[in-house]
C-alpha cells in the first residue's frame, strides 16, 4: 500500500482545495437513505466533512495516522486506520461510499469486493478528485514546465487516471452522468506554492534528487504570476466516477 502524503500530512492539510458543497448536495441526492457514509482515503477528512452535513454517521478511513492527525473534528465523524480494501464495518451498512482524490492509489479489484459486502443494496460508490490546476496562459505554461518536463518520471503510475479524468479507472458499473462541478479559488501566489509543494512527484524528486525544483521554476512563475500577494482565480476541474452499485450484475464484470 503506497503512503506518499504522511511525511507532508501538515502542508496536505493546509494547502489542498475545498471542494464545492454544491458537489455533496448532489451525491446526498442519489441515495434514498442518509443513516451511514464512509470516506475512504479520507486524508484530513476534506470529503467526510462534508458528508457530515447530510448523513447521520461519518465513518473516515486512511492508512495514514499523520494524516489523520490534521482531520477535522466533527461530533457524527469517526476516523479510523484502515486499508480502503479491508475494513471492519458490517454488511449492507453504508448508503454511500466515498473516495476523494484517493481511489486512484486503491487496488480495485479487492476493493470493489469490499464495497459490495458494506454498501446497502443499490447504494452509492463516488469516486470524486480534481484534474490539473487551471489559472491562466502564461501561469499554466510554467505549471505544465513542473508537471510534465520537470516531474513527469517521478509521478506513480496511478496519476494517469488523473490524466485522463478517471475515463480508464475500473469501474464495474454503469456511470451516473453528473453536472459538471468545479473547485474554484481565489489564490496569491505563496498558496499556490503551497500547493504545489503538496504533489508527490515533487516529494519523490526532492528525495532522489536533494533539491527543490520549484526553487529553479520560482522566477518564472513569479514573472508570470505578477506580485506575490497578487490574488487569482484558480481552477480545478472536478472528475468523478459515480454509479449506483448493483449487486446481482456485479460479479459477471470482474
Amino acid at each position: 500500500i503506497k503512503d506518499n502524503f504522511s511525511a507532508i500530512a501538515a502542508s496536505y492539510a493546509n494547502w489542498r482545495p475545498e471542494y464545492p458543497e454544491a458537489l455533496f448536495t448532489f451525491l446526498a441526492s442519489l441515495t434514498k437513505e442518509h443513516d451511514a457514509a464512509l470516506d475512504c482515503g479520507t486524508g484530513n477528512g476534506q470529503a467526510a466533512k462534508h458528508l457530515a452535513a447530510y448523513y447521520k454517521q461519518v465513518q473516515a478511513t486512511d492508512i495514514s495516522a499523520a494524516q489523520l492527525q490534521h482531520a477535522v473534528v466533527m461530533p457524527n465523524i469517526q476516523y479510523s486506520i484502515s486499508p480502503a480494501e479491508k475494513t471492519i464495518f458490517p454488511k449492507n451498512y453504508f448508503d454511500i461510499i466515498c473516495a476523494a482524490q484517493a481511489a486512484h492509489w486503491f487496488n480495485h479489484d479487492i476493493f470493489y469486493i469490499e464495497a459490495e459486502r458494506i454498501l446497502k443494496p443499490g447504494g452509492i460508490i463516488a469516486f470524486i478528485g480534481y484534474a490539473l490546476i487551471e489559472v491562466n496562459k502564461n501561469v499554466d505554461e510554467v505549471i505544465h514546465i513542473l508537471y510534465k518536463e520537470i516531474l513527469g518520471k517521478y509521478w506513480d503510475k496511478e496519476r494517469r487516471y488523473i490524466d485522463d479524468h478517471y475515463q480508464s479507472l475500473p469501474f464495474p458499473y454503469t456511470v451516473i452522468t453528473i453536472p459538471q462541478f468545479e473547485i474554484n479559488c481565489e489564490w496569491n501566489l505563496p498558496q499556490l506554492l503551497g500547493y504545489l509543494s503538496t504533489w508527490s512527484a515533487l516529494s519523490h524528486f526532492k528525495k532522489i534528487n536533494k533539491h527543490d525544483p520549484l526553487q529553479q521554476l520560482l522566477p518564472a512563475l513569479q514573472k508570470a504570476w505578477g506580485s506575490n500577494d497578487l490574488i487569482k482565480t484558480i481552477h480545478f476541474p472536478i472528475i468523478s466516477k459515480i454509479a449506483a452499485a448493483k449487486k446481482d450484475s456485479f460479479k459477471n464484470k470482474l
